[in-house]
């Protein structure tokens, strides 16, 4: 359950500004959502693990910090140090974002639903802008390729103009996924492009998938 901070995301997808209503999917124990919320957005975070108590989600979101060194540590020749400068750096930003997370729930947990893809609970069009950071096409070798062109299917159903997904590469080895062009070229209805943005950890891994409602 990765916390990852708004500037994190600024630069994952390349936000130069946010719609009125966002989505964040697969959301975790980032503080995106409560930042967001503190800019005046109509902000939902929807993560399975929201259905935790409090006292166990605080422990998940605690014992889940070191997780991702250790991933790092097992792929060091696959990441890249530009963006965050030193590992400390990294490293205060992921606890920032928890203790923001954490506070955040606490005080508004309206904002935080328990769900997860291929089904979301929410209406048709209900966001203008949803993001999905680190689940779909970084996960490949768990979910396969029927699962991603259902996940991503609900995600444009949900969202009323743009999806946002980053990464596109597997986790730790940075590896492309084999099945990513055939899924799109199954997606009806919308234009998708893959775009560059401003960050990069994972070696290659600094494009984001942007699906527009046509």
């Amino acid at each position: 359950m990765t916390s990852r901070s708004y500037a994190e995301y600024e630069a994952m997808f390349d936000l130069t500004e946010l719609p009125a209503s966002v989505l964040d999917c697969s959301a975790g124990g980032s503080s995106f959502t409560a930042e967001a919320a503190a800019r005046g957005v109509d902000v939902v975070a929807v993560d399975p693990a929201y259905a935790l108590s409090m006292p166990e989600l605080v422990d998940t979101v605690r014992r889940s910090l070191p997780h991702g060194m250790q991933i790092i540590d097992a792929n060091e020749d696959r990441f890249v140090w530009q963006w965050y400068g030193t590992p400390q750096r990294r490293d205060d930003l992921r606890l920032e974002a928890a203790d923001r997370f954490l506070q955040d729930i606490g005080e508004a947990p309206d904002r935080y639903v328990a769900g997860g893809l291929p089904e979301l609970p929410f209406e048709d069009g209900k966001f203008e802008l949803a993001l999905c950071s680190h689940l779909l096409f970084t996960w490949a070798d768990t979910f396969d390729r029927a699962w991603h062109l259902a996940a991503l299917r609900e995600l444009i159903r949900v969202s009323s103009k743009e999806v946002r997904v980053f990464p596109l590469v597997l986790q730790g080895t940075g590896d492309p996924v084999p099945f990513l062009p055939e899924v799109l070229d199954e997606l009806d209805g919308v234009r998708w492009e893959i775009r560059k943005v401003p960050y990069e950890f994972q070696t290659g891994a600094d494009e984001m998938l942007v699906i527009t409602h046509s």
